[in-house]
């Protein structure tokens, strides 16, 4: 096993598997909490939207991919609160949105592909050192950011109405909770890509959901689930030659199961 760690392209996987991993597992518990799980799908092809945009019009697609994100985190609320609709249908319309404009602007590349499509799935294996320190980066925001701002962001978690009776600034976290977690998916298109980091964000928070009632340990459950999810990823498809983004949530996947088949809320719920 000691010997892939011998290669350039294995030592950035693993970073970006640890930096990466933390920040989805954290991230993710904020979408799982907020019970508006939909919005990992319109993050994350708001960013291949974006991706392909910048591929599409020679300008910078990871600094799109960042902008189309953030925008869509921005137009939750107010599509939201005018349509007098659910949040998630809002999410919903935002990701129809933005998958049309991903598509539309797929078709309109002309040449080779290669690199649009290899937004959709990921890989990996061929980070830059760019793509690490942007990774780092956004980890590094998100963890402190949970810790300086961890009891208003419980409060929101639990109840918005009552922490804003409580006199914290719910919007604000809302969306400030919103914009990290598109963060963390742009940072994280390039690892599983646009169509898998969904599961990345929902199954690790949604596995450690059911182990504890501790808000802290599920943060530190989902963010060690994630992790060990791209960590068994990457070494399965190293030896098995398979894609990498698919094993890491496969394995997601099977975490959840496990964790599911032996929860103590289930058992106590029989």
């Amino acid at each position: 096993m000691f010997d892939m760690l011998q290669y350039k392209f294995i030592q950035h996987a693993l970073l970006a598997s640890l930096f990466g991993g933390i920040s989805c597992g954290i991230v993710g518990v904020w979408v799982v909490m907020m019970r508006i799980p939909f919005v990992g799908v319109a993050m994350s092809h708001s960013a291949f939207a974006g991706a392909v945009f910048g591929i599409l019009t020679g300008t910078n697609p990871l600094f799109m991919a960042l902008l189309f994100c953030l925008a869509s985190s921005v137009l939750i609320g107010p599509v939201a609160k005018r349509s007098q609709l659910d949040p998630n249908i809002s999410i919903g319309i935002i990701f129809s949105l933005v998958l049309g404009i991903a598509f539309l602007c797929l078709g309109l590349i002309k040449g080779p592909r290669t690199e649009a499509l290899q937004l959709i799935w990921g890989n990996i294996l061929l980070l830059d050192r760019t793509d690490i320190l942007f990774l780092i980066g956004s980890c590094g925001l998100v963890i402190l950011f949970l810790i300086l701002f961890f009891k208003e962001i419980r409060a929101v978690l639990f109840q918005r109405e009552l922490a804003r009776a409580s006199g914290i600034p719910e919007k604000a976290f809302f969306y400030s909770l919103l914009i990290l977690t598109g963060l963390s998916v742009t940072f994280n298109l390039n690892t599983v890509g646009g169509l898998l980091i969904f599961s990345l964000i929902i199954n690790p928070p949604s596995a450690a959901y059911q182990l504890t009632y501790s808000l802290k340990k599920m943060f530190i459950l989902s963010s060690f689930f994630s992790v060990t999810s791209c960590l068994a990823g990457l070494v399965i498809s190293y030896y098995l030659n398979v894609p990498t983004g698919a094993v890491i949530i496969i394995t997601s996947s099977l975490i959840f199961l496990l964790c599911l088949i032996f929860s103590p809320k289930r058992k106590k719920v029989t």
